[in-house]
């Protein structure tokens, strides 16, 4: 599903235009990022959460001339999904 296909798709549901399922859309996201940006974890009771992990620099190898290379710390985002997101992906019922 691309973002024009869910903003779509909350516009039907909703009943409100696309114009504005879009912008609710971006903000939605758009806020999440800025939090995660911050370092802050956002969670969505039943649905999940997000959050920032941070890795260590580590040892790679390029894949197209197999060098060993340093890959350096960085921070990543991270999504743990909900108890009852993973129960409806699984068919089992509350």
């Amino acid at each position: 599903m691309t973002k024009a296909e869910l903003v779509s798709r909350v516009a039907k549901r909703t009943g409100a235009s696309q114009a504005l399922s879009a912008n609710v859309v971006d903000s939605a996201l758009g806020e999440i990022k800025e939090l995660l940006k911050k370092g802050s974890s956002i969670a969505f009771t039943g649905f999940g959460s997000f959050s920032i992990s941070k890795r260590s620099k580590r040892k790679g190898r390029n894949p197209q001339t197999g060098k060993e290379m340093i890959i350096p710390a960085q921070r990543v985002a991270k999504f743990r999904a909900g108890k009852a997101l993973k129960e409806a992906i699984n068919g089992k019922k509350k």
